[in-house]
């Protein structure tokens, strides 16, 4: 993507079954585990790379022993930093005690991090703060190990201000008005009634004091809790916890927004946002990672046995679509086919474009992850061809002459690597216009790749905001001197704010919203906009099940091609020699490409949930009102 968005976080939760010690002796290491969620966090690095944390749990410790471990680093590398730091502590422990090296128990209770409950998260800081105190997994401490929560998520909450107004209609008193923070409370409330619950009937039962902790431990009912902690959420989220005496577990929304994976064999159970990176790191097929049910919790007990279990009613399932355009790694199955497809679709629209002439066309893409709908789009270009080949070879017959059959196979399409991001290039001056002089040369170009008065076709995940085509993309392209340059965005236009864990949040920061309002500036409906507003605003203390999304009214008056076609114009620099044409994918070719991950609202205004349409018409009366803020 060559406007870079922030996007949601990643997580990976691993549960060792068996005893450390049956790790060592089959994969010569008792760290077997923290081995594996490094290499899944950096599997996963793509999901976030402002901080990371890890965090781990040590089962059946006695009294007065660690047995949590924390760490979290904000640092240029964050998963190297941490994973650091644990190998400094071990290898300290290791010099400072020699005998430790073979002595798994000696490990175990002394040496912080190692441990059968692993939790691991990677994060964007989409809301602007990347302190460590921002960072994930957050840790509620309590001297009952039961009442220990540890929680790490992908996700934003549309009502924090709802949520954090009843965690103090129950009488506590948040820290922070921040999702995490009230999310996590919220969980922590929920197992705090639950233990003490637990405690008063265990008693009763005639057990004492100290015989009341294991059977806490086997009677909680997460499910329970999860169900009550989340009955109010608004939101897209999958979100990962571990109780302090072992028990685990992984959420997931009910309307499938954030991606949840599991895997489980009788040496461990592991989760996380992306398929992939279980398959790899474990090293098994396809077919033996599952996607975790939308409203379900994949609940690991402290006593290893493990169950999915529905914790919220499931809605029409909404699973986001640009984690298949553009945020998980495209080495999934699935996802690779559809960036293919995605390309292919656009074909026909690049076709019109370029007045069907693909002797004088070269294609190419930016940035390096949308080379795979680049691939799709070729190979839809070679099918093109080879039918009309065949058209005229047929058309001529038998008398065809050697050289006409070698002209006619010789026309292909023409690939050509265009442009190469400089990626040590820092644009360190902070003055608006040396800035933008810097920023016009974070890519190069190859020089000679294209003839004078081609046509150029680059195909991009998705085209957010368009500031880096205007600043730098189009005028680098543009010393090749191509008569046209035709941008192709796999993605469709981007309309309307996210809000459930991609850093989209205002309305005028997109290319399309900016086009509308110049269309509406053209064709002097101004007046229709600040209706809109008045809608808005008259909503504003309306129940959810009763606000509707406005702004689409805002785009409602023109085609889609209409806004592509002004927003090539706005993107378009005044110096600029080529003709510039944008294309966008259509929703329907979305939907057809990408059939299983429906969710589309940044594209339609769709929302999954009643906050999306609160925050979408929140976020219109930002823009209309001038102020510059988030919507959620």
């Amino acid at each position: 993507m060559s406007d870079a968005i922030k996007h949601e976080c990643g997580i990976s939760v691993i549960r060792l079954l068996k005893p450390l010690a049956y790790y060592k002796e089959k994969y010569g290491s008792a760290f077997y585990g923290v081995n594996k969620m490094y290499l899944m966090m950096e599997k996963q690095h793509n999901r976030g790379q402002d901080g990371a944390g890890f965090a781990s749990i040590k089962l059946d410790m006695n009294a007065g022993e660690r047995y949590m471990s924390r760490v979290r680093s904000v640092q240029k590398q964050p998963i190297q930093d941490i994973f650091d730091q644990i190998n400094d502590r071990v290898n300290t422990a290791f010099i400072e005690h020699p005998e430790y090296k073979d002595d798994v128990a000696a490990q175990k209770k002394n040496i912080p991090y190692i441990g059968e409950v692993l939790l691991g998260h990677v994060r964007y800081g989409t809301f602007g703060k990347n302190s460590i105190e921002s960072v994930h997994p957050f840790l509620r401490q309590n001297n009952w190990m039961h009442r220990n929560l540890i929680v790490a998520g992908n996700f934003n909450m549309t009502n924090v201000y709802e949520l954090f107004d009843n965690l103090v209609q129950l009488g506590q008193h948040p820290k922070e008005m921040a999702d995490t923070v009230t999310v996590m409370e919220k969980i922590g409330h929920f197992l705090d009634d639950a233990v003490a619950k637990l405690y008063k009937q265990i008693k009763k039962e005639g057990y004492n004091k100290l015989e009341t902790s294991p059977l806490i431990a086997e009677r909680l009912n997460l499910r329970k809790i999860l169900k009550r902690a989340a009955k109010n959420f608004d939101g897209g989220y999958t979100m990962a916890g571990m109780l302090g005496h072992g028990d685990a577990f992984v959420l997931r929304d009910p309307s499938g927004i954030r991606p949840a994976y599991f895997y489980k064999d009788d040496e461990i159970v592991v989760v996380a946002s992306e398929r992939p990176a279980i398959q790899t790191v474990f090293d098994v097929p396809f077919e033996e990672v599952i996607e975790l049910d939308p409203g379900s919790a994949i609940i690991i007990k402290k006593d290893g046995s493990s169950s999915i279990q529905k914790v919220l009613e499931p809605k029409e399932r909404k699973a986001c679509s640009f984690e298949r355009i553009y945020f998980s790694r495209g080495s999934d199955k699935e996802i690779y086919q559809e960036r293919k497809e995605l390309g292919k679709l656009l074909f026909p629209q690049i076709l019109e474009a370029i007045d069907h002439n693909i002797k004088k066309t070269v294609f190419s893409y930016i940035p390096n992850t949308a080379e795979t709908s680049f691939f799709g789009m070729v190979k839809e270009a070679q099918n093109y061809l080879n039918k009309k080949k065949e058209e005229q070879i047929l058309s001529i017959g038998t008398k065809i002459s050697r050289k006409e059959l070698h002209d006619i196979l010789e026309v292909r399409p023409r690939i050509e690597k265009v442009a190469i991001k400089d990626a040590k290039l820092r644009t360190f001056i902070t003055q608006d216009s040396s800035r933008d002089d810097l920023v016009a040369h974070v890519y190069d170009i190859s020089y000679g790749s294209v003839d004078k008065d081609d046509n150029l076709v680059i195909i991009d995940d998705s085209i957010v905001r368009g500031t880096t085509l205007k600043k730098s993309i189009l005028r680098i392209l543009d010393r090749l001197s191509p008569k046209k340059i035709v941008v192709v965005s796999s993605a469709p236009q981007i309309r309307y704010p996210d809000c459930y864990g991609i850093d989209m949040a205002k309305l005028e920061d997109f290319a399309a919203f900016r086009a509308a309002l110049a269309l509406h500036k053209d064709h002097n409906t101004m007046e229709e906009v600040e209706k809109i507003y008045q809608k808005c605003v008259e909503q504003v203390n309306s129940n959810d099940d009763e606000v509707i999304n406005y702004v689409k009214d805002f785009y409602a008056p023109f085609t889609a091609d209409q806004i592509s076609n002004k927003i090539g114009e706005l993107l378009s620099p005044k110096d600029i020699k080529a003709e510039v044409k944008i294309i966008y994918q259509t929703i329907e070719s979305l939907h057809e490409a990408c059939p299983k991950n429906l969710g589309d609202w940044y594209f339609t205004g769709n929302y999954p949930t009643s906050g999306g349409n609160r925050v979408v018409n929140r976020a219109f009366i930002n823009f209309f009102e001038g102020k510059n803020q988030r919507a959620y």
